[in-house]
Formats: structure tokens, C-alpha cells, sequence
């Protein structure tokens, strides 16, 4: 597996320094900002020299393409698409759905969440969901027919799971069914809060068997009869992607398009562990963002002569930014070694998505505070960083749920049924 950058030497033509922390691009900021890393530890430092060369050009193509585009398309909820080659270009999506270097990945992943939480979003349930699933469950016929398309981004996956009824119950009490009628399913049920679903050509609908009761995963082609999309209005968080609720109305799926190593929902949550990895790494990323904003912002900004940098209470709040993301940065560290190792369990991904995304709250409320009354205004970076963690907190498996996950195997009791 090769990772492929448009430019072989971004960072040199830009005069980038791969450890520096850049600001949002609003109108109210400068383009770029030479302050501390927040990798106060040098966590990266685990990384190969090639790997930290990746990682740095990376970084360099998301704060060149992406970051200046983003704010405007947050504020309208619309998706940028002209961004899709840049994406492609960085091999992103077969880094993550081939698993083979979780560290790079999870560097990757810090990276883009650290100029936008909601293309990373995209990035992640189209490759750690939806292409993965096909990678891990899928046959070789369909990887021949949907895997390559999947991996250079020319179709959008989606992942279906959630209802409107059923978040953390789904594997208990999933409306949505499939019934099997010789080498066809017919598919009826609703799905809600599904990553690209307005736009995906191929959605991984989950559907439970009417014969034997189990949960299967099914490659549904969103042309198809009976398929129907609708784009959910008026969120606060993740503007940028577009969720939607889809309809199935007996919509026929052939046999070969349905996952044969998805035979029950234990299937499904092998997938969901390592999605529960990665939104970690996003609130690491969202964490780096909160930094990078609010120190900027307090050694640029004046009051009573001086820059609020100064000021004790001030330095207290970065400090305890950073202390939460350092924080959290070695937790999403060890866990990608857990997950090289093949050692990864499930409540491990649980207590690190639960601790990371609860400091990242902490976080992004500090670096909102930093900013005063310029914190609650879109104009500045601060604002998408503070609202998109509200996502994260709750999407892959809530707080509450995941510390019960934890609660469970620490104490062989199950608080839930």
C-alpha cells in the first residue's frame, strides 16, 4: 500500500515547518500561525521519518485546499466537492479501510479533524465504515466491483445503521428487516443521522432477517426503486456533511450484494470498535484546533494594554487545553498499538473514545472562553471547533453508553439490556 501526495514537496515550497499549528482562515484571522505544537510530548516522534514526512505534507495539502473552503460551506451546510480529488490524492481511504498502520492513520485522521471535524467525518464513515466493511466482509467479487471505486473516492459509500427510534439499542431492537425470496432480498425500514446520505452512490444498509432473526449488512445501490433520501435541516454541529434520513419501501437487493462476513451483529461491532478509534482521534484533532485557535487569539488580542496572554487565568485555560489533548494523545497512541498488536478489545476503544471525547468538551468550552463574545461568532474558528465537538460527543457510541461498555467488562454486570 502506497500513499500518494500531489506535490512531492509541499511543505519546502510553502515554508512549512511540519511542527508548526496554523489557525482557522476566516476573515478574521491570518492566513497562518507560527505557535508551539500542541504535540507537547512529540508523540509523532513514534512515527517513522517517512511516516512524520507524510503526516507533515498531509498537513500541508488540508491547510492549503481545505481549511480556506470550509467555513463558508459550514455556515451554508453544503459539502465542498471540489475538495474530493484533493482527498484522493492522499490515499486516505485505503490507509484506513486496509488497516495496516494505525499510528499513520490516526496521525492522518488528527490532522484533517484539526482543520475540519465534519470533512473528516466524511473521510471516516466512508472509509473506516463503509469501505472497510466491504474490505473485511466483503467477497472478492465485491471487492472487485465496489473496493476500487471506494478507495479513489469516484463513489461515495454510506453507512446505514442507525434509526429514528434506535441509537444505542439498534442491535436489540432494529426495525428495519430484510426477507430473502431466492436470490433477492426485499429491504423495508427507516434510516436516520446516515454521513452522505443525500449524495452516496452505494449505502451498507444494516437490516434484520425476518428468517433468523440475525442482523446483515447490505450494499444497496441508491438508484434503486424504492430508495429515497432526505436531507436533515437546521443542525448545529458538522454543517458540512450531510446527513439524511432514507427510506427503504421494498427495495430488492440481490444476494451478491449482501456482506457474507456480516451474518450477525457481532460482525457489525467489529466495525464499530474501530470507528469508536477513530472519532478518538478526531477529538484529539478538535482538541489540537482548540489550541491552535485560542493561543493565537490571546497573544494576538489586547486588553488593558497588553495581550490577554498575559494574564494568569488566561494561561491557565491553555494550559489545560493542551494538558487534555497531551492527555488524550497518549491514550489514542496506545490504543493504535493495541490495534497493531491484533490485542484491541472493546472496552478499550470505549474508555478511550469516552475520556477523549469528555476532555474534548472541556476543551473546546476553554478555547471558546478564551475568545469572549468574538467566541460564539462563525467569523472566527473557534466557533465550528466548539459546536462540531457536540457531535463527536455523542455520534459512535454516546458518553453514557460507552462508559457502560467499560462499566460492563470491569464488572461482569451489563447495565444494559
Amino acid at each position: 500500500m502506497s500513499i500518494v501526495i500531489a506535490s512531492t514537496d509541499i511543505a519546502a515550497t510553502r515554508g512549512i515547518d511540519d511542527a508548526t499549528a496554523y489557525p482557522e482562515t476566516d476573515a478574521a484571522s491570518p492566513a497562518f500561525f507560527t505557535g508551539p505544537t500542541a504535540d507537547f510530548f512529540s508523540y509523532q516522534d513514534l512515527l517513522s521519518p517517512e511516516e512524520q514526512q507524510l503526516v507533515a505534507q498531509a498537513r500541508a495539502v488540508f491547510e492549503r485546499e481545505i481549511r480556506p473552503v470550509v467555513a463558508e460551506h459550514w455556515n451554508n451546510a453544503t459539502f465542498p466537492f471540489e475538495i474530493i480529488p484533493v482527498l484522493t490524492s492522499l490515499n486516505l481511504v485505503e490507509l484506513c479501510a486496509r488497516g495496516n498502520n494505525f499510528l499513520l492513520h490516526g496521525f492522518m485522521t488528527l490532522e484533517l479533524s484539526r482543520v475540519d471535524a465534519s470533512i473528516s467525518t466524511f473521510v471516516g464513515v466512508h472509509s473506516g465504515l463503509f469501505a472497510a466493511a466491504i474490505a473485511q466482509l466483503g467477497t472478492d467479487d465485491q471487492h472487485e466491483r465496489y473496493l476500487d471505486d471506494a478507495v479513489s473516492l469516484r463513489k461515495i459509500g454510506a453507512f446505514a445503521l442507525t434509526e429514528p427510534e434506535h441509537g444505542s439499542d439498534v442491535s436489540r431492537n432494529m426495525e428495519t428487516t430484510a426477507t430473502r425470496s431466492g436470490s433477492s432480498w426485499t429491504l423495508n425500514g427507516v434510516k436516520r443521522w446516515i454521513g452522505s446520505g443525500t449524495f452516496a452512490a452505494n449505502v451498507l444498509v444494516w437490516a434484520r432477517d425476518t428468517a433468523d432473526d440475525q442482523i446483515k449488512g447490505f450494499i444497496v445501490d441508491a438508484t434503486l426503486p424504492g430508495y429515497k433520501a432526505e436531507a436533515i435541516e437546521n443542525k448545529i454541529a458538522l454543517r458540512i456533511v450531510q446527513n439524511a434520513t432514507i427510506t427503504l419501501d421494498n427495495v430488492v437487493v440481490a444476494e451478491r450484494d449482501r456482506l457474507p462476513g456480516a451474518s450477525s451483529f457481532r460482525d457489525t461491532n467489529r466495525l464499530l470498535t474501530n470507528s469508536r478509534v477513530w472519532v478518538g482521534w478526531q477529538t484529539v484533532g478538535l482538541q489540537f484546533a482548540a489550541y491552535d485557535h485560542a493561543l493565537r487569539y490571546a497573544l494576538e488580542r489586547q486588553q488593558f494594554g497588553k495581550p490577554i496572554a498575559s494574564f494568569q487565568l488566561v494561561q491557565e485555560k491553555l494550559v489545560r487545553i493542551l494538558e487534555n489533548a497531551t492527555t488524550s494523545l497518549g491514550t489514542m497512541v496506545r490504543i493504535a498499538q493495541l490495534q497493531q498488536a491484533g490485542t484491541l478489545r472493546p472496552e478499550h476503544a470505549a474508555l478511550a473514545k469516552a475520556s477523549s471525547s469528555a476532555r474534548m468538551r472541556e476543551s473546546v468550552a476553554l478555547g471558546r472562553s478564551v475568545f469572549g463574545g468574538n467566541g460564539i461568532s462563525t467569523d472566527f474558528g473557534m466557533a465550528r471547533v466548539f459546536a462540531d465537538a457536540e457531535a463527536l460527543y455523542t455520534y459512535e457510541g454516546s458518553y453514557e453508553i460507552n462508559t457502560l461498555v467499560v462499566g460492563r467488562a470491569i464488572t461482569g454486570i451489563s447495565a444494559f439490556q
